[in-house]
C-alpha cells in the first residue's frame, strides 16, 4: 500500500488501531461522488484524457453498485474507505485507476467526504424537525382551548393554553432549524484540491470541482482545508441542543403521565411494562430520549477534546472525528422520530389539566392586576394585598375563587364582587393578549404563523 518506503507490512495490532474502514465505509457514497468530480476535473484541465476519466467514472459506478448490493469485500488491511474503493477500482479498470489520485491526498479527500456527509445529514435532520413541528401544530389545533397549569419551579404558576405550551417547543425547534441552516451555509466550501496540506503544482480547477459537488466555493487556505473540523464540532453542538429540547419535552411527558398529574396517555406503541408489576405502563420511549441526550453531549465533548491540542495540519487523531458524529446523528434522529411519534400518539386529559390549573392559586397575578387596574393601587402594594388574600385561602384550604367576598374585603375593603371575574382560569387565559401571550386570540395567530412557516 505504501509503495517503496516500507519493507514489511504492519503488525496485526497496528492494522487494528490504524484502520477506519469498520466505520468510515459509511462515507462510500460521498467518497465516490468526490472521486467522480475529481476525475471530471482532471480531464477538463488535461491532466488525464477524457476517455480515462470516463473509464474511471464508469468503474466507480460499478464499485458503488457493489457496495449498495452488499457485494463488496471491505479489507481491513486497506485501512479506509478511500483505499478500499481505489483498490477495487484498479481490479475493475486496471492501472488507469492509479491516475485518479493525481493532485489530491487522502487528507483533502476525507475532509471533502466528511463535509458532504454532514451536509446531507443536516438535510435529513431538517426534514425530521419539520415533521415534528407539524405534529406539534396538529396537536395544538386538535386541543385548542384546553387549559393546563403553567409552571415555574415546577410549582403551579399561571393557567395557559395547552396549545401555547406546545408552541413553545415549536419555537425551540425553529431556532434549531435556523442554526442548522446557518451551519450548512458556513460549511459549504470544498476542500478538494488542497491535497496533503500545501496545494498542488498540477493545473487543477478547484472552482469546477466545488461547483460539481454543490459547494458554494473552494476553501481559501490549503492548510486550514485539511485540518478544519469546525463544521463537525458545530454540527455536534446543533445536535446537542436539539437533543436538549427533545429531552425537555421527554421530561414533561414522563411527568404528565405520572399518577400525580395524569395529563396525558400514551398508547402501547410508546410504553412498556414491568417484569414484576403487572399494573405498570412506563413511558420508556420518553425516558430513553432523555437518557440518550447525555450520550449526544459526550460526542461533542469527545471531538472538542480530540481537536484541541492538534497543531496544523493533519494528524491521525483526526480519524476519531467520524464516530462521534455518526453516533450523535443516529441517536438524535432516532429521538426526533420518537418524540414526534409520541406527540402524535398522546391523548390529552382535559379534565385533569383544568383541575390542576384551578389549584395552586394560579390566578393570584390576575387578582393583583385587577387591584392595579381598578383601584389604581401600585403593583407592589397589590402584590402584598394579594399575598395576604392567598394566605387566608391557604389557611382555609380553599382556592381563591372559593373565598367569600367578605373574607377578601377583610384585607381590602374596596374590592368588589367583580374580582371573581378574574379569578376564573378561563378569564385569566383570555386576558393575556400581549404579543406572545397565551390568550386564544394570540395563540390562534401564532398557529397561523407556524403553519405559514412550515407550508
Amino acid at each position: 500500500m505504501w509503495g517503496g518506503r516500507f519493507d514489511a507490512k504492519p503488525s496485526d495490532l497496528m492494522q487494528e488501531i490504524n484502520q477506519s474502514i469498520t466505520f468510515d465505509k459509511k462515507l462510500y457514497s460521498q467518497d465516490i461522488q468526490g472521486s467522480k468530480a475529481h476525475a471530471k476535473m482532471l480531464a477538463k484541465v488535461g491532466v488525464i484524457t477524457k476517455s480515462e476519466s470516463e473509464k474511471i467514472i464508469s468503474g466507480l459506478k460499478k464499485v458503488e453498485k457493489e457496495i449498495e448490493n452488499d457485494d463488496f469485500n471491505f479489507k481491513i488491511e486497506l485501512e479506509d474507505i478511500h483505499m478500499n474503493i481505489e483498490s477495487r477500482l484498479r481490479e475493475i479498470i486496471g492501472d488507469v485507476a492509479g491516475k485518479l489520485h493525481t493532485a489530491r491526498s487522502r487528507n483533502d479527500q476525507v475532509a471533502t467526504d466528511f463535509r458532504l456527509f454532514v451536509r446531507d445529514d443536516i438535510d435529513d435532520a431538517l426534514k425530521l424537525i419539520s415533521a415534528l413541528q407539524k405534529n406539534l401544530i396538529e396537536k395544538a389545533e386538535e386541543n385548542f382551548g384546553v387549559i393546563l397549569p403553567g409552571f415555574t419551579h415546577l410549582q403551579v404558576a399561571q393557567p395557559v393554553l395547552f396549545s401555547h405550551h406546545l408552541l413553545a417547543y415549536f419555537e425551540m425547534f425553529k431556532r434549531d432549524t435556523s442554526r442548522l441552516l446557518d451551519l450548512r451555509t458556513r460549511m459549504n466550501e470544498c476542500p478538494l484540491g488542497a491535497c496533503a496540506l500545501a496545494g498542488t503544482s498540477f493545473p487543477i480547477d478547484r472552482n469546477f470541482t466545488a461547483k460539481e459537488l454543490g459547494f458554494s466555493k473552494p476553501t481559501a487556505n490549503s492548510m486550514d482545508s485539511v485540518s478544519d473540523r469546525d463544521f463537525a464540532i458545530e454540527y455536534l453542538f446543533c445536535l446537542s441542543l436539539i437533543a436538549t429540547h427533545l429531552s425537555r419535552f421527554a421530561e414533561e411527558i414522563v411527568i404528565w403521565m405520572s399518577k400525580g398529574f395524569e395529563f396525558i396517555k400514551l398508547s402501547d406503541a410508546f410504553t412498556s411494562g414491568s417484569s414484576i408489576m403487572p399494573q405498570k405502563k412506563n413511558p420508556d420511549a420518553a425516558e430513553l430520549v432523555r437518557g440518550k441526550t447525555g450520550r449526544i453531549f459526550g460526542s461533542l465533548i469527545s471531538l472538542l477534546t480530540t481537536i484541541k491540542g492538534l497543531t496544523l495540519t493533519y494528524s491521525k487523531d483526526m480519524q476519531e472525528d467520524k464516530e462521534p458524529v455518526f453516533d450523535a446523528s443516529k441517536n438524535t434522529k432516532l429521538c426526533l422520530r420518537a418524540i414526534s411519534g409520541m406527540i402524535k400518539d398522546m391523548k390529552v386529559n382535559e379534565d385533569k389539566m383544568m383541575q390542576m390549573a384551578q389549584s395552586g392559586y394560579s390566578t393570584a397575578t390576575d387578582l393583583a392586576d385587577w387591584l392595579v387596574k381598578n383601584l389604581k393601587m401600585p403593583f407592589r402594594d397589590a402584590h402584598h394585598v394579594t399575598g395576604m388574600i392567598v394566605k387566608i385561602a391557604e389557611n382555609k384550604g380553599l382556592d381563591l375563587h372559593e373565598l367569600k367576598l367578605s373574607e377578601i374585603q377583610k384585607v381590602e375593603k374596596k374590592i368588589t364582587a367583580k374580582i371573581f371575574d378574574v379569578l376564573a382560569v378561563e378569564n385569566s387565559v383570555a386576558s393575556r393578549t400581549s404579543i406572545g401571550g397565551t390568550s386564544q386570540v394570540r395563540v390562534k395567530e401564532e398557529i397561523a404563523k407556524a403553519k405559514k412557516y412550515l407550508y
